[in-house]
């Protein structure tokens, strides 16, 4: 049951995506293939449970538990050939509780991963990306749609899965 809410929520959550596309298919191809983007996050929707259902129900939250908004946060992946860097925030039970209160969240910057890129039959890609220097293990896969909308799905051994809905721009370049 709760899989068909989790999919039903998706679904209404992209059917009522603004249709102005965030960049256009050769920008999104190119950033895509030279591995060299920033996933922003506008929202995130974290695995249905009662814990986090009260707290979220007591913050007023419209979504409910299906659906917490970011806009205006700086919430991010940013993905280079040679780093990815992660500043997400974690809604969810923990199964392991962490000793520093720093360490909450998705927050790591790794060199050592694999990346790879799937396209997919009907447009966009699937890009899976697995740190393996990262303190907990974890598996991160992106869904791109040639528009530069994106879904990045995070299981974690430690955690409970979370799932955030964005979009893919270039990274922003240094001003000289």
């Amino acid at each position: 049951m709760k899989r068909i809410q989790n999919i039903l929520s998706i679904l209404l959550i992209a059917l009522t995506l603004p249709s102005i596309a965030q960049t256009d298919k050769a920008t999104t191809q190119r950033v895509v293939q030279d591995q060299d983007f920033v996933f922003q996050a506008t929202s995130a929707m974290p695995m249905a449970n009662m814990d986090v259902s009260r707290v979220l129900n007591r913050m007023n939250n419209p979504g409910g538990a299906g659906n917490i908004n970011l806009s205006g946060s700086q919430y991010d992946l940013t993905i280079k050939k040679d780093s990815i860097v992660a500043y997400l925030p974690y809604y969810g039970r923990a199964y392991t509780a962490t000793m520093n209160p720093d360490d909450s969240g998705i927050k790591f910057k790794s060199k050592d991963f694999t990346y790879t890129n799937t396209k997919k039959k009907k447009g966009g890609w699937t890009i899976t990306i697995i740190p393996k220097d990262v303190k907990d293990s974890q598996k991160m896969i992106l869904d791109v749609s040639e528009s530069g909308y994106a879904t990045l799905s995070v299981t974690n051994n430690n955690r409970q899965p979370i799932s955030f809905y964005g979009y893919i721009s270039e990274p922003k370049k240094p001003k000289k």
